[in-house]
C-alpha cells in the first residue's frame, strides 16, 4: 500500500488525514517529501504551479549535496548529465586597462577534504525530477494547481486543519494533518500565516539579469566558472551549464544616481550590457532557454516554527540571499534533510518535543552564517575587487562546499571526547574501508543508505581483544531496560503498521541489510584486524545481524588524504581501547568516545550510549 494517498487537486471538499502536509514542490519540499515517504510517513505535497520546473532557477550542487544524493542513491542521473566545475577564473578591465585574466584557481583547493571536489551544474528542474521520479515510484504525486490558503490549530491533541484552493475550480479543500511544513519560497504563505514570524533583513538596490542559453563567443574561459569585472559597465558571473549552455548573471548598474528601472531591463538590454562588460570579446546567443531579473534580498525568518512546534518553514521560506555563491538550493535541501528524520520519530511517537526544537536551533544558525557570508561575497562582487572576492571565497570555502556547515552543541551534538575528525555537530570526513563480507572497498560515509536510522560504529584496533567489550555493550544497549532496546521494539511495531512502499530500486539497495538489528540504528564495526583473524560468527549477535556493515581499515592508499579511517575519524586509539561513534540519520556526528576493555569501561560505555538516546527519545 502507498504511504501517501494520491489526490486529485480538483477534489473540492474532502477531508484527508495525513501525517505531514508539505507546501511547495521545489527542491526543499520535494527533498522533505521524498525522505518522509521513504520512511513510510503519510505525506501530501501541495503546489500552486500546474507543472514542475522546466528551465532556469537554481543551478549548482555543492560537494555535500552530491554526497547526500549519493547516500539517497539518487545522484547517478545528475552526475551523468551535469557539468563539473573544478576551477574559477577572475577577469577585470578599467578605463586604462583592457579586459584580462587576473587569476585562475582551483574552485575547491586541497585544503578542503572532499570526495567530490567540484560543483555539479544542473538546473533546478533536473534536481526536482529525481525526487519526483522517486516519489512516483512509491505511489506519490504532487497535488498541483492547489495553493495553500490558511491553517487552523485546535490544540496539540487535535489535527491541524490545512486549506488549499484549486486554481481550476476556485474551491477550497480541507486537509487534516499532524504537521505542516512551508517550503513555498521567499514569499511563503505558510510563513505569513504563522503568528509573530517575520523575515528580517534588507534588499539591495542592485538589479541583476540572468540568461541561460547557448553562446557564441571567443572568450577563452567559457567552460570555467568566471567572474568578469568591468570598472565602467559592471560585473558578469559566467557558469557553464548542461546541454552546451552557459548561464550569465549580469549586473545592471544604473547609468545615473537613480536606481535601475526594472521595466527597462528587457532581454535585449541585458544582452547588450553583457556585451559591454565582456568587450572586446564577441558575445551572441544562438538560443535562450530562460531569462529573468532579480533584486538581491538577504533575509532570515525570526523563527522557523510556530509556538505549537507543529508548523515549520524550510528553504527560501526561511532564508533568502543572492544566487551567486550557489547556496540556495543546497541549503534548502539540507534544511529538509535535518527536519525529515526528526518528523519521522515524532510521527511514530518516539520523539520528545525537544528533538523537533533542534531543527530551528541548528538550521537558523546555518541560515544566519549563510547571510553573513553572502553579504561579504556580494559586496566584494559588486565592488569588483578580485582579490577581496578570492580571499572571501577561500576563507569560506569549507562552508561553501557544505562540509563546513557545522552545528553547535545541543542534545544531539555532544562535546567531543576523541581527537579525530569525527566531531559532534560536523559531518564525517571521507574515508575508505574494505567491506568484510564481499571484500569491496567502499566510501565509509556513503556505504550505508539513508533510511532514517542512526549509525553506531564500534571502532577497535584488535577485534579479538575487544570481543568481550562488544559482547557486553551490545547486550546492554539493546536490552529491555535501555532506551535503545525499547525504541527498537516500538519502531519494529510502528514500521509493520506503517512502513514504506517497496520499489524496484529497493531490490538493488536491499534496505533490510542495514536495519536487521534495529530500526533505530545500523550497527557497524571498523577494525584494523586482518580478515583472516576473525569470522562474522565470532561477533556478538547484534553485529552478526549487521554483517554488511563490518569493515576492515586496510586501504589508506585509497583515501583522499592517504590515512586510515580510524586515524582520520577517531584520532588516537590505543590497542586496549574501543571507541563508540554515533552518527545521526542526516550524516552528522552526534557523539564519540573511547573506553578501555575492562568491566568499568564496559559499564560506562553502556550508560553513555543510553544517556545519549534518552535525551530526545520518549520511550
Amino acid at each position: 500500500m502507498s504511504p501517501v494517498q494520491i489526490i486529485d487537486g480538483s477534489d473540492l471538499n474532502g477531508i484527508s488525514g495525513q501525517d505531514v502536509v508539505v507546501v511547495g514542490a521545489g527542491p526543499a519540499g520535494l527533498m522533505l517529501a521524498a525522505n518522509l515517504v521513504r520512511f513510510g510517513i503519510k505525506t501530501t505535497i501541495l503546489d500552486d504551479r500546474a507543472d514542475k520546473t522546466s528551465t532556469g532557477r537554481a543551478d549548482g550542487l555543492q560537494p555535500k549535496s552530491i554526497e547526500t544524493l549519493k547516500q539517497m542513491r539518487l545522484a547517478d542521473p545528475l552526475l551523468q548529465r551535469g557539468v563539473r566545475i573544478h576551477d574559477i577564473c577572475f577577469w577585470s578591465s578599467s578605463k586604462e586597462k583592457p579586459l584580462k585574466r587576473t587569476e585562475r584557481a582551483e574552485h575547491f583547493p586541497a585544503l578542503v577534504d572532499l570526495l567530490d571536489p567540484y560543483i555539479l551544474l544542473v538546473h533546478q528542474g533536473m534536481v526536482e525530477d529525481i525526487f519526483l521520479q522517486d516519489l512516483q515510484a512509491r505511489g506519490v504525486e504532487v497535488t498541483r494547481s492547489s495553493p495553500f490558503v490558511k491553517y487552523r490549530d485546535h490544540g496539540s491533541v487535535v489535527p491541524l486543519d490545512v486549506y488549499s484552493r484549486s486554481i481550476t475550480t476556485e474551491k477550497e479543500r480541507l486537509w487534516q494533518t499532524r504537521y505542516l511544513v512551508g517550503c513555498d519560497g521567499a514569499h511563503s504563505k505558510v510563513r505569513k500565516a504563522i503568528p509573530e514570524i517575520e523575515a528580517q533583513g534588507s534588499s539591495s538596490e542592485a538589479i541583476w539579469g540572468v540568461l541561460d542559453g547557448v553562446i557564441d563567443t571567443d572568450f577563452p574561459d567559457l567552460w570555467s566558472k568566471v567572474v568578469v569585472y568591468s570598472e565602467e559597465a559592471g560585473n558578469v558571473l559566467c557558469i557553464p551549464r548542461e546541454r552546451n549552455m552557459t548561464r550569465l548573471y549580469i549586473e545592471l548598474r544604473p547609468e545615473s544616481d537613480e536606481p535601475m528601472d526594472k521595466v527597462k531591463a528587457t532581454q535585449e538590454f541585458v544582452m547588450e550590457r553583457a556585451r559591454q562588460i565582456m568587450a572586446p570579446y564577441k558575445l551572441s546567443w544562438e538560443s535562450v532557454e530562460w531569462f529573468g531579473i532579480y533584486q538581491i534580498g538577504q533575509r532570515v525568518a525570526s523563527r522557523f516554527t510556530d509556538n505549537s512546534g507543529r508548523v515549520f518553514i524550510a528553504g527560501d521560506a526561511s532564508h533568502t540571499h543572492s544566487p551567486k555563491a550557489a547556496q540556495g538550493m543546497n541549503t534548502s535541501i539540507h534544511d529538509s534533510l535535518n527536519l525529515a528524520w526528526k518528523l519521522n520519530l515524532a510521527v511514530r511517537g518516539l520523539a520528545k518535543q525537544s528533538l523537533l526544537e533542534t531543527y530551528e536551533h541548528e538550521r537558523r544558525k546555518i541560515a544566519q552564517d549563510l547571510i553573513n557570508f553572502d553579504y561579504e561575497h556580494s559586496n566584494a562582487f559588486h565592488d569588483g575587487d578580485a582579490k577581496a572576492l578570492a580571499r572571501n571565497f577561500l576563507t569560506n570555502v569549507r562552508f561553501i562546499s557544505g562540509v563546513g556547515v557545522e552545528y553547535g552543541s545541543n542534545l544531539l551534538n555532544w562535546t567531543s571526547e576523541t581527537t579525530g575528525g569525527a566531531k559532534p555537530g560536523c559531518l564525517l570526513p571521507p574515508a575508505r574501508l574494505t567491506r568484510y563480507i564481499d571484500a569491496n572497498p567502499v566510501d565509509a560515509q556513503l556505504d550505508i543508505p539513508m533510511l532514517g536510522q542512526f549509525r553506531t560504529y564500534f571502532v577497535c584496533k584488535d577485534i579479538q581483544a575487544s570481543k568481550n567489550f562488544m559482547d557486553s555493550v551490545c547486550a546492554r544497549i539493546l536490552c529491555s531496560d535501555s532506551v535503545c532496546g525499547r525504541a527498537t521494539v516500538e519502531l519494529e511495531v510502528s514500521y509493520k503498521d506503517q512502513g514504506a512502499a517497496i520499489t524496484e530500486a529497493d531490490a538493488f539497495v536491499q534496505p533490510h541489510r542495514y536495519v536487521a538489528a534495529s530500526r533505530l540504528s545500523t550497527f557497524c564495526v571498523i577494525t584494523s584486524s586482518p580478515k583472516e583473524d576473525f569470522e562474522i560468527a565470532d561477533l556478538p549477535p547484534v553485529l552478526q545481524a549487521s554483517k554488511w556493515t563490518v569493515y576492515l581499515d586496510n586501504v589508506p592508499s585509497q583515501d583522499t588524504r592517504g590515512q586510515h579511517c580510524i586515524d582520520k575519524w577517531i584520532g588516537t586509539l590505543e590497542h586496549d581501547q574501543v571507541a563508540l561513534l554515533i552518527v545521526r540519520p542526516d550524516g552528522y556526528v552526534g557523539a564519540a568516545k573511547s573506553w578501555s576493555y575492562g568491566t568499568e569501561g564496559t559499564a560506562q560505555a553502556s550508560v553513555w550510549f543510553n544517556e545519549y538516546f534518552s535525551g530526545f527519545l520518549a520511550c
